[in-house]
C-alpha cells in the first residue's frame, strides 16, 4: 500500500490507486479497535467523516459479547447512511495474524486468536481489511494528514497502549506477519516494569496510559508535570533508536494521551530525543502532533478498506 510519492514507480502505483479509489460510490464503515473504546464511522472516499459512534470497551466482556456490541453499532450507522458501503475498513491493536485474519490485541484480553475479519465479513457482507491501529493511523497521516507528500515517517499512537506504523521509501512497512512498527514494545527502561507481553521495560509498560495508572495511582487525565515529562522522556528515547535506524527525520503522535499532555509532552520527547541522536543525518528529526488529531485512527481505518478496494480493482 503507497502513502506517498517516494520513487517515480511508488508516486504512479498511488496515483493508481486514488483514480481506483476515486471510482468507488460507497463509503466505508470504519471501526478503530481500542482498549478503552472502539470508534465506529461512516466515512467518505474523501475521508469525510459521515457519521459515528463511540462505545467503552468492555473489558468485563466475553468476546461474542464484544463482538456483538461492535455489530449493534455498526448496524445504526450503516442504516443511517446516505448510500450503501462498499467495504469495511478496521484498525485494532496488535499483534495479529497477517492481514488481520485473527487478532489478538493485548489490551482486550477476551479476544486471543479472534477471527476478526470473517466475523465482520459475514455479519456485514461486506468485504473487510484488517490492519494494525497505528500502522492505520500512518495511512491515514499520508492521506490527508501531517505526512502528505512525506517520503519517510513513522506514525505513533499514545494511549491506552502504544503502537506505531512506519512508511519508508513511500511503502508502508508490514513485516514478515503485517506486524512491524510495533514501537510500544522497543525496551527504554532496562530492567523496569513488567509488560503484558512478558518483558521488562518496554516502552508501553513505562508510558501508556494504562503503565501510569499503574505507576502513579491516577488516570493519566490527572497526570502531574513530573508524570508528563517523564511520559515524554520514554516516548523520545524510543523515537531515537528508530530514527537512527531507519534515517527518519519526522514522527507523528497521536492518542489519547500524548495529545491530551499536549506541548509539554512533545516539549519533552523532542528534548529526550535529541540528548540521544549523534549522527548528523538524524539532528533535523522532530516529535510532533499528528496531523489528523483524534481523527487520525478512524480515517486510518477508513484508508485501509479504501486502499484494500483498490488493490482488488488494480
Amino acid at each position: 500500500m503507497m502513502l506517498v510519492n517516494g520513487s517515480a514507480h511508488a508516486s504512479t502505483v498511488a496515483r493508481s490507486e486514488q483514480l481506483s479509489i476515486g471510482t468507488m460510490s460507497g463509503p466505508c464503515v470504519a471501526i478503530d479497535i481500542g482498549g478503552t473504546k472502539i470508534d465506529i464511522a461512516i466515512v467518505s472516499v474523501e475521508g469525510t467523516i459521515l457519521d459515528r459512534e463511540l462505545l467503552p470497551t468492555d473489558q468485563d466482556a466475553d468476546d461474542s459479547l464484544l463482538f456483538s456490541a461492535v455489530m449493534e453499532t455498526a448496524g445504526r450507522l450503516i442504516r443511517r447512511a446516505p448510500h450503501a458501503p462498499t467495504v469495511c475498513g478496521v484498525g485494532c491493536g496488535g499483534p495479529m495474524a497477517r492481514e488481520g485474519v485473527t487478532v489478538s490485541p493485548l489490551n482486550i484480553p477476551a479476544w486471543r486468536s479472534f477471527p476478526l475479519r470473517a466475523r465482520l465479513s459475514e455479519a456485514l457482507d461486506l468485504p473487510v481489511a484488517v490492519d494494525n491501529d497505528a500502522k492505520a493511523l500512518a495511512l491515514a497521516e499520508g492521506w490527508l494528514g501531517a505526512a502528505r507528500n512525506v517520503d519517510s515517517y513513522v506514525a505513533m499512537v499514545v494511549s491506552t497502549g502504544i503502537g506505531g506504523g512506519i512508511v519508508l521509501n513511500g511503502k508502508l512497512l508490514n513485516g514478515a506477519e503485517g506486524n512491524a512498527g510495533h514501537l510500544g514494545h522497543l525496551v527504554v527502561e532496562p530492567n523496569g516494569r513488567r509488560c503484558v507481553c512478558g518483558v521488562r521495560g518496554c516502552l508501553e509498560a513505562e508510558a501508556s496510559g494504562t503503565a501510569i495508572r499503574a505507576i502513579t495511582g491516577r488516570p493519566a487525565a490527572q497526570a502531574t508535570p513530573h508524570d508528563v515529562e517523564r511520559c515524554g522522556e520514554m516516548v523520545g528515547r524510543a523515537v531515537a533508536s528508530v530514527v537512527t535506524l531507519l534515517d527518519l527525520d519526522l514522527c507523528l503522535v497521536a492518542g489519547s494521551v500524548a495529545l491530551g499532555f499536549g506541548i509539554p509532552f512533545f516539549d519533552a520527547a523532542n528534548r529526550s530525543m535529541r540528548e540521544r541522536l549523534g549522527l548528523d543525518y538524524t539532528r533535523s528529526a522532530v516529535i510532533a502532533p499528528a496531523g489528523l488529531g483524534a481523527d487520525a485512527p478512524i480515517l486510518g481505518a477508513a484508508r485501509v478498506g479504501f486502499l484494500s478496494m483498490a488493490s482488488t480493482v488494480g
